[in-house]
């Protein structure tokens, strides 16, 4: 349907819409540039809209719009899902719930790899429109490096892939990312009716199933082969060491008692007192500050380390400080792997300085090609190299910190010490809190706070779990995108610009508009926060829905589409730079699959929601 006949250009907008216009670009300009947090950004904006509009108020529907109006967003229903959907994913990661789902795929990769791939594609995919896609990310990049290599099929051609069918996945339901709640959530508050759970899936499965099909069949093809830095098959062996505790079960017992404890199963490859290293002899008895150097897989060295009462450590006992330890309640583990040029590239485990600096103690090491038991060379003294996979305990913050340096790759982060057996509890929270949803029983804000309290009252989750699951950036940001939202509504900012948009478009088909608005948005979102893209663009793309005359949801989807297809960048989207680091990627390698699937997904869309509407 083509677009009414309007050739004049609006009006100059008034100084209130300038100022907030100005606060747009400004905010686009502070978020592209890194040295800048987010939050930093982000309070900076708030404060500023807060003070203009303390001084200089003025009039939006009918009422004085004052600063404290800028601050509802802390309170905004959305920003409250969207913090209780981030618990509910992270007691998935705590619980390891996604690891079943992983191990009946490693099955199929086994026996068919090119039908396991579209499996893969297509469960990632799936778990992503109920689930943010981070976890389901971390939970399958592992498994995939591993099952690939066994197939004899570069880990490249399928890592990057299985992310942006993750994002594809996203983008069909309102709880898919958190820039779904926030763009359903401004538009309803604009008066457009609230969409529902699957209102917005079906251009998602017509498009997303032919850039599914791209991504299996051809996009393994563009990209050129990478050597990842977790390449090894085999199951991870780590090297540690278990030094013997006072009063602990381990305390003056022989060899031979020692490994009766265990059941025969620990293999001890040394035994270091001090400077010395002693005979492993059957009869020769451990003492209290004994080291026995053992290697195996991270659940019998934990086991281990619980039926001897002895502590696992893989530096230097002068390292481990007491004010390092976090409290028992708050043990948490971590494995991450050595990247080229991050900060254990080419350093020891003992000159690393993680207890000082993170508060996170090496317990083990995982070196590929290495044989187990190799005991020329303590651990604690190994150059380490990419690849390396260093075993990390500590607390939830300091894992937490290292995660956020983007210094290393960590592939199972806060996972609590032990934690084991409320997978299927917490698979059946989040499943009820979907069901609820989905089918209007309640709304996803009732039902995702009511399923974070029943994970507390099963002990599913711990407060600090919870409180480590609130991300204070994605808070922030959002809250201060909501504040900058209503000043380009309050001040007739976003008409401004739809009007100009709409002159610009003027005579085009209803498709190419939409089609530069998702565009619009796409680029955007490359280069800011996703939720800040979609904020400001959903007013912008309402009014220009006004100044057509046409329904608004096909441009309010226009933008949640939009702002979700980062693909071109390794900053585009959240999950990238954990893709980027797992599969040895460069940055040409995402505008190779990129801009392909751009091409799909954009005009796939612009084609698709016009028909849907009838415009």
């Amino acid at each position: 349907m083509p677009q009414p006949e309007s050739t004049h250009l609006p009006a100059p907008p008034s100084i209130h819409a300038l100022v907030a216009i100005a606060l747009a670009l400004l905010t686009i300009t502070l978020y592209m540039r890194e040295k800048y947090p987010l939050e930093a950004t982000s309070l900076l904006i708030l404060t500023t809209v807060l003070l203009w509009f303390e001084v200089y108020p003025i009039e939006y529907g009918g009422a004085r719009v004052r600063a404290g109006d800028f601050l509802s967003g802390f309170g905004n229903e959305a920003l409250i899902s969207v913090i209780a959907l981030m618990i509910l994913a992270r007691s998935l990661e705590t619980t390891r719930a996604l690891q079943s789902i992983g191990g009946v795929l490693a099955e199929l990769w086994k026996i068919r790899p090119q039908l396991a791939f579209l499996a893969s594609l297509l469960t990632c995919a799936t778990l992503s429109m109920f689930l943010n896609n981070t976890p389901v990310v971390a939970a399958m990049l592992p498994l995939l490096v591993t099952v690939s290599l066994q197939a004899k099929i570069s880990p490249s051609g399928i890592l990057m892939p299985v992310g942006h069918a993750t994002i594809i996945g996203g983008m069909a339901t309102s709880i898919g990312t958190s820039t779904n709640l926030l763009v359903v959530a401004i538009a309803a508050s604009l008066g457009m009716r609230e969409l529902g759970m699957f209102d917005f899936a079906l251009p998602v499965f017509i498009v997303g199933s032919v850039a599914i099909l791209f991504l299996w069949l051809v996009a393994p093809r563009l990209i050129p082969e990478r050597k990842p830095p977790l390449s090894d098959v085999a199951p991870r062996i780590f090297e540690s060491r278990l030094r013997i505790n006072e009063d602990s079960p381990a305390e003056r017992k022989t060899v031979a008692e020692l490994l009766a404890l265990t059941k025969g199963r620990m293999r001890v490859t040394r035994i270091a007192r001090g400077e010395l290293s002693l005979m492993k002899l059957p009869s020769t008895r451990a003492k209290p500050g004994d080291f026995l150097h053992v290697s195996d897989t991270l659940e019998n060295l934990k086991q281990f380390e619980r039926l001897l009462g002895a502590t696992l450590l893989a530096v230097d006992t002068d390292q481990v400080m007491e004010r390092d330890r976090p409290p028992a309640s708050d043990q948490r583990l971590a494995e991450v792997v050595v990247t080229e040029g991050s900060v254990l590239d080419q350093r020891t485990l003992d000159a690393s300085r993680l207890p000082s600096t993170y508060g996170l103690v090496p317990v083990a090491l995982h070196r590929p090609g290495r044989r187990p038991g190799d005991t020329r060379q303590y651990v604690s003294k190994l150059v380490l190299h990419a690849g390396d996979i260093v075993l990390l305990q500590g607390s939830s913050q300091g894992l937490d910190r290292l995660k956020r340096s983007g210094q290393v790759l960590v592939l199972d982060g806060r996972i609590a010490v032990p934690q084991v057996g409320k997978g299927s509890l917490a698979i059946a929270i989040v499943a009820a809190v979907v069901v609820l949803a989905a089918f209007g029983v309640m709304r996803i804000s009732i039902a995702a706070v009511l399923g974070v309290a029943l994970m507390l009252a099963t002990q599913v989750l711990t407060w600090k779990d919870v409180t480590a699951a609130v991300d204070r950036s994605i808070i922030l940001v959002i809250v201060a995108s909501l504040a900058l939202g209503l000043a380009l509504m309050a001040t007739g900012a976003a008409q401004y610009i739809a009007q100009l948009y709409v002159a610009l478009t003027n005579g085009l088909p209803v498709s190419i508009v939409l089609a530069g608005i998702i565009l619009i948005m796409a680029f955007l979102t490359e280069l800011l926060s996703n939720n800040a893209v979609a904020v400001l663009g959903t007013p912008i793309a309402f009014n220009i829905a006004q100044q057509l005359g046409v329904p608004a949801e096909p441009f309010v989807l226009a933008v949640l589409y939009g702002a979700n297809m980062g693909f071109v960048s390794p900053i585009g989207y959240q999950t990238h730079l954990l893709v980027m680091s797992a599969g040895g990627y460069k940055f040409s390698d995402f505008v190779r699959i990129g801009v392909p699937l751009q091409l799909i997904m954009v005009p796939g869309m612009a084609i698709v929601l016009p028909i849907m509407y009838g415009l």
